[in-house]
């Protein structure tokens, strides 16, 4: 056993593994991307359709109001995850920079907090990520309960202006 540290240096190891440790964050940065992606390309074809339907209807008619506020919601939820996509994509940056300056720690003289800043950002802007998002599905809710609320025939909030 002794034959195998000597041959390999067990410094390298540790810093290949503290180099991979940001590069599984910065794969799984790209699956939340994913997903917000396809969350707010699901919303952009929603609120063309609802435009569609709201432009169909008679003028005065009652779920043009609907249309309107539900129009109005979705638009606060893409701006929502808009910026959760750019914090998403900021924290894999702050990630493949922890990297980079992990593997060159040996030929520059990079301070030791230098990384562990980089990485805490990437961190700090994943969480700010989940908090959008979080604040993106209340927003759902509040649309939801305007269609259930136009097909179970009850009373309708005032239009939001």
């Amino acid at each position: 056993m002794n034959g195998v540290a000597e041959i390999v240096d067990l410094s390298s190891i540790q810093l290949i593994g503290t180099a991979v440790t940001p590069a599984v964050m910065v794969s799984a940065c790209g699956i939340v991307a994913t997903g917000l992606d396809n969350q707010i390309a699901r919303m952009t074809t929603r609120i063309r359709e609802m435009t569609r339907e709201w432009r169909l209807l008679p003028e005065g008619h009652i779920r043009r109001g609907l249309l309107r506020q539900e129009v109005a919601i979705l638009d606060r939820r893409h701006a929502i995850l808009a910026r959760a996509i750019g914090f998403t994509y900021t924290a894999l940056l702050a990630f493949v920079v922890t990297s980079l300056l992990y593997l060159t720690k040996r030929q520059t003289q990079i301070p030791e907090t230098l990384p562990v800043v980089s990485f805490s950002v990437g961190v700090v802007l994943l969480g700010a990520t989940a908090l959008l998002v979080l604040a993106s599905l209340r927003l759902s809710r509040r649309a939801i309960k305007l269609e259930r609320q136009e097909l179970f025939d009850e009373s309708l909030p005032p239009p939001v202006s």
